[in-house]
C-alpha cells in the first residue's frame, strides 16, 4: 500500500504579492499568507495603506513590506515583481486582488471609459502581473496564482456590465492559464466571491444588505474578507499542488439558489 506523503499548508519562505492589499479582501490574504510563514510583498495603489497592512503584519514577528502599485501602470507591475523577487529572495505566490467597480448603465456617457477602466485594472493588469512574474514562478518550488474575479463572472446584476465583462474574463484567462503553465508545474485558480463586506460594499445600508442576503443566499448573511481570505492562501500552499483550473465561489451559496 503506497504511504501518504506528508503534505504542509506551510508557506516558509514564500515570496508573495498580493494586489490591492491595503484594505478588505487583500489586507486579510496578506495577512494569512504571512500568518504561514510566507514573505508578502503589501501592494495597493495608496503606498499608505500598503505601509499600514505591512506594519500591522511586521508587528506580530511576521515578513512583510509595503510597495505602491497602480496596476493599470505595467512599469509599476514590473518594478514591484522584480524588487519584491529580488528583496526576498524567491517569488512563488501572485495573488491578483486589486479591484473596483461601478454601476452604471449601457447609456451612460461615460460608459466608454468606465469600460476601458475596468478592463485595465481587473483584467489587463492580471495578465500582465502574471507575465512579469513567470520568469520567477517557473524557479519555484511550489508556484502559485490566484486570480481573484467575482460571482458578477457567473452570473450578472443590471448596470455592471462592464465589471461582469472583466470578471468573466478573469475566469477564462484562468483556466487558459491553468492548461498552458501546467507543464510548468505552475497551479492558476480564480476565486468568485460573492457578497462581501468590504469597501466596495460598505456605501450600501445595513438594510439593503439584510435583504439582499436573506433573498439570496443560503447562509443569509454577507461574507467577511477573511472567509475568502482563507480559501485564496488554502490554494498557495505547497498540499494544493493538485488543484488548477479552479473557479471556486465563496459566496455563501449565493450561485447554488435558485429561489
Amino acid at each position: 500500500m503506497r504511504a501518504i506523503p506528508a503534505v504542509t499548508a506551510r508557506l516558509d519562505g514564500a515570496g508573495a504579492i498580493v494586489t490591492g492589499a491595503g484594505s478588505g479582501m487583500g489586507r486579510a490574504t496578506a495577512v494569512l499568507l504571512a500568518r504561514a510563514g510566507a514573505k508578502v510583498a503589501v501592494t495597493d495603489v495608496t503606498l499608505d495603506n500598503a505601509k499600514a497592512v505591512a506594519d500591522e503584519i511586521v508587528a506580530e514577528g511576521l515578513s512583510a513590506q509595503p510597495w505602491s502599485c497602480d496596476v493599470a501602470d505595467p512599469a509599476a507591475i514590473s518594478r514591484v515583481v522584480e524588487e519584491s523577487a529580488a528583496a526576498f529572495g524567491d517569488l512563488s505566490i501572485i495573488v491578483n486582488n486589486a479591484g473596483i467597480s461601478a454601476n452604471l448603465s449601457i447609456d451612460d456617457p461615460d460608459y466608454e471609459a468606465q469600460w476601458d477602466r475596468h478592463l485595465a485594472i481587473l483584467l489587463t493588469a492580471q495578465q500582465r502581473m502574471i507575465r512579469a512574474a513567470l520568469p520567477h514562478l517557473r524557479k519555484a518550488a511550489n508556484p502559485r496564482i490566484v486570480n481573484i474575479a467575482s460571482t458578477e463572472g457567473l452570473g450578472a446584476t443590471a448596470g455592471f456590465s462592464a465589471y461582469s465583462a472583466a470578471k468573466a474574463g478573469v475566469i477564462g484567462l484562468t483556466r487558459s492559464l491553468a492548461v498552458e503553465l501546467g507543464k510548468s508545474g505552475i497551479t492558476v485558480n480564480c476565486i468568485c466571491p460573492g457578497p462581501i463586506e468590504t469597501g466596495m460594499t460598505q456605501g450600501i445600508p445595513d438594510e439593503a444588505k439584510q435583504v439582499y442576503a436573506a433573498r439570496r443566499t443560503a447562509l443569509r448573511r454577507y461574507g467577511l474578507p477573511e472567509e475568502v481570505a482563507f480559501m485564496t492562501a488554502s490554494l498557495c500552499a505547497p498540499a494544493a499542488s493538485f488543484v488548477t483550473g479552479a473557479i471556486i465561489p465563496v459566496d455563501g451559496g449565493l450561485m447554488a439558489r435558485n429561489a
